[in-house]
């Protein structure tokens, strides 16, 4: 429960000045902010996440499914809940590079994400999109990734407006585990 405005302000060492504010602290941006995990290059041997996650297990490197030539995989830094991004193997920046096989299999994972997602969390609606070079706001321009945000009504208030603070209610691997057992078996 948060205090009333009359109350006194809870006491908080090392967040500077007293001003009546709560902190939520998420340490974890900061990794994101200095850009670590970034590629040092274009090139797929130039420390690209998305060529070296595949090689993990599905745990320690949060995907949620594997297909032929696409996986899915939570987004490690997530702007809502259940976050996940479809990604082809193949070390690909643009869009109109992917082969056919590539295309189709990016767009299915896409459709089970969102019934996973609408299962596992009740998710009322989706932001789908790719950003297509640094220009674009794409944080790793040089593999291709499409984001799947799942979204519910009223998931956007002060906090991430004001406070550009994400307050996510689940750990990452529990969130894995839960979209992984919702998502849906082949047709």
């Amino acid at each position: 429960m948060l205090p009333s405005m009359t109350s006194e302000p809870e006491q908080q060492i090392g967040v500077g000045t007293q001003d009546a504010f709560q902190r939520l602290w998420t340490p974890h941006r900061m990794a994101y902010i200095q850009g670590e995990n970034k590629p040092t290059g274009p090139g797929a041997g130039d420390g690209c996440p998305f060529c070296s996650i595949p090689a993990k297990s599905d745990e320690d490197g949060l995907i949620v499914r594997r297909g032929e030539h696409v996986y899915a995989v939570l987004n490690l830094y997530p702007y809502n809940g259940g976050h996940l991004m479809t990604v082809p193997y193949r070390h690909v920046a643009d869009y109109t590079d992917l082969t056919g096989p590539e295309t189709a299999e990016l767009a299915e994972l896409t459709k089970q994400a969102m019934t996973a997602l609408r299962t596992a969390s009740g998710a009322q609606g989706f932001n789908i999109g790719m950003n297509q070079g640094g220009v674009a706001g794409a944080g790793i321009a040089a593999h291709l990734h499409q984001h799947i945000v799942p979204r519910w009504g009223g998931d956007t208030n002060f906090m991430p407006v004001v406070g550009h603070t994400r307050v996510l209610p689940q750990l990452l691997a529990d969130t894995r585990k839960m979209l992984a057992e919702a998502w849906p078996t082949a047709a």
